[in-house]
């Protein structure tokens, strides 16, 4: 018995002599990362930042690129024998930033680097680069930021900015660390998985001085960086420029689609900002002064800004009625300012002049025609059924929900419908009198600048449209848009559009005409209780195979047919002939005086 008993415990200690003798081994000889970590005291391990994806115009002109700075990174522990003075004299500091950024530093690690200085550009660190070896625990980070050859695009290209911690929590991919760089908006946010790359690692061998010995392990540790992919945007980058011009000193937007594929041309929010304020040393204080700023030029109005539509409603308006059956092109209604006001023109007027003229009275009439088809003999129930009818044609046209385009932060606008109206007057206490300002698009509904845009291509296309989207191209294969169509006869778009063509050649927008090209567009100017109405103009151009349609919203402009239509026919002349020729009507928008 106890011969068995010392026979059990020596079979235990080989045991548990072999298990240490095999952990030793993987820690030693399997396990790198405790080699690595034993010589941490000669071997640097430096993560490589990928270079970020670069954005083009569709001419394959540059919007967006990566221009190289370096950020001086430290490592608490390994500073020692320090000369503070000498140092913030050489890396142009003073002793308090000098102290605030090594507490800093500390209080993330004391052994791992952080950042010191950053963004130093490359004149900088020509100067400083000798100075390195006599500091140790200091050594520099190449890395890239965002440049921008011009100042166009700010909201829609977006910028880059460090991770924050609410980032760093939702990030179930474990890709990003504390410091990394991430898109914070526009196009750089919405790609930002494609844009980043993946990071790389390299470790080296330094001295006792930080001096560089070479790789470690020959380089078989290392991992390469992976660089972004690059985009090709479906921007036209001199009708974007152009458009810039044309809003100065204007608070508004411009959105220009090329019908047949849903690429969006041009896409300008006045007022803007440079977007290389938001890549230099001073992004903070400089995205602050833009968070000040009353003209809000971070707000990304073309797809953030929602407004009533104005009479280019009249448009749709008048589709569902032919659809529905329930006006015919003949039929007659006096301009009757006693129902709604209305300026001066030919009256009584059929529907195809009640376009022409934007006749608001007449749009009285269709408007009840739709909503009150007699189904049942109660008004106010009969309204429901004609509001909800109403809603299902207008929703098909893209309006009271995101279009989908690739920004982030799209809104939607805004349709009423039946319980928002019963939430207000009470159920079965509103008929069509009551929500008469939907008739000439006015009213509770509000609609964005993109969505108007994107009216004017279902106009041109004559009854559909696709997703308008701002990426054409990733790394050679090219995005394709869903196509939408509206339950709505061709013959009725084509009606519609005759008389928008009558518009620009024998009505209101006289400022949109082009010599040789057949424009075709709606006016609008839409009530304001704040001060000046705002001025709206959507249309397309040429009358066949059209190649860009177009919205234009100025705030507090007055009349469309001055504002919008001017900057409108310009945008189209600049796009369809390459050239602007008028330049009476350019000289009349950048002066901006719109009374007459």
């Amino acid at each position: 018995m106890y011969l068995s008993r010392n026979y059990i415990i020596q079979i235990i200690f080989i045991l548990a002599g072999f298990t240490f003798i095999i952990k030793l081994f993987f820690i030693q000889v399997v396990n790198t990362e405790y080699s690595i970590a034993a010589e941490k005291n000669i071997v640097q391990r430096i993560e490589e930042c990928p270079y970020r994806g670069i954005i083009y115009d569709r001419n394959k002109q540059l919007l967006v690129y990566n221009n190289p700075v370096y950020d001086l990174m430290v490592i608490p522990k390994a500073v020692k024998n320090l000369e503070i003075l000498s140092f913030c004299q050489a890396f142009n500091i003073s002793t308090s930033e000098f102290t605030n950024a090594l507490n800093r530093a500390k209080r993330y690690s004391h052994i791992r680097p952080s950042v010191f200085i950053k963004n130093i550009d490359h004149n900088d660190f020509a100067a400083i680069h000798t100075k390195l070896s006599d500091y140790l625990g200091f050594y520099i980070r190449a890395r890239t930021v965002r440049k921008y050859p011009q100042a166009i695009l700010a909201n829609t290209l977006g910028y880059v900015g460090e991770i924050n911690i609410a980032q760093l929590l939702a990030d179930t991919s474990q890709y990003y660390k504390q410091g990394d760089l991430i898109g914070i908006s526009g196009l750089e946010a919405k790609y930002e998985t494609l844009l980043r790359g993946k990071r790389g690692v390299k470790y080296k061998i330094t001295d006792a001085r930080g001096q560089e010995k070479g790789a470690f392990k020959e380089g078989t540790l290392d991992i390469l960086s992976v660089p972004g992919q690059d985009l090709i945007s479906t921007i036209d980058v001199s009708l974007q420029l152009y458009g810039e011009t044309l809003m100065k000193n204007k608070i508004g937007s411009i959105v220009a689609i090329e019908p047949t594929t849903g690429e969006v041309l041009a896409i300008v929010s006045s007022p803007s900002y440079d977007p290389n304020l938001l890549t230099s040393k001073n992004l903070s204080n400089n995205f602050a002064a833009l968070e000040r700023d009353s003209f809000a030029p971070l707000f990304h109005r073309p797809i953030m800004a929602m407004y009533p539509p104005g009479s280019i409603f009249k448009l749709v308006q008048a589709l569902i009625a032919l659809q529905e059956e329930v006006v015919q092109p003949s039929m007659v209604y006096s301009c009757n300012k006693k129902i709604v006001n209305c300026h001066s023109h030919p009256s009584p007027t059929n529907l195809h002049q009640a376009i022409q003229f934007s006749c608001n009275p007449y749009f009285y009439h269709v408007f009840k025609s739709i909503v009150n088809q007699h189904i049942v003999k109660d008004t106010y129930e009969d309204t429901r059924i004609g509001l909800n009818k109403w809603l299902n044609y207008v929703r098909q046209f893209g309006l009271g929900k995101q279009l989908g385009i690739d920004l982030p932060h799209e809104k939607s606008g805004y349709l009423p419908d039946v319980s928002f109206y019963d939430a207000r007057y009470g159920a079965k206490r509103w008929k069509a009198s009551t929500i008469r300002s939907l008739d000439i698009g006015q009213g509770e509904m509000l609609v964005t600048p993109l969505q108007m845009a994107n009216l004017a291509a279902i106009m041109a296309n004559r009854g559909h449209y696709y997703t308008p989207h701002l990426i054409k191209t990733i790394e050679g294969q090219t995005i394709s848009a869903e196509k939408h169509v509206i339950q709505i006869e061709k013959k009725h778009f084509d009606f519609a559009v005759n008389a928008m063509r009558d518009v620009i050649d024998s009505s209101t927008a006289w400022r949109a005409k082009i010599k040789n090209v057949v424009v075709c567009g709606k006016t609008g100017t839409v009530e304001n209780p704040h001060g000046e109405d705002h001025a709206v103009f959507m249309g397309f151009a040429p009358l066949e195979t059209p190649k860009i349609a177009i919205a234009v919203y100025v705030e507090n402009a007055g009349w469309g047919a001055r504002a919008a239509a001017a900057i409108a026919g310009l945008m189209l002349e600049k796009y369809l002939m390459g050239q602007v020729t008028r330049k009476s009507i350019e000289d009349y928008v950048l002066k901006g005086d719109f009374t007459h």
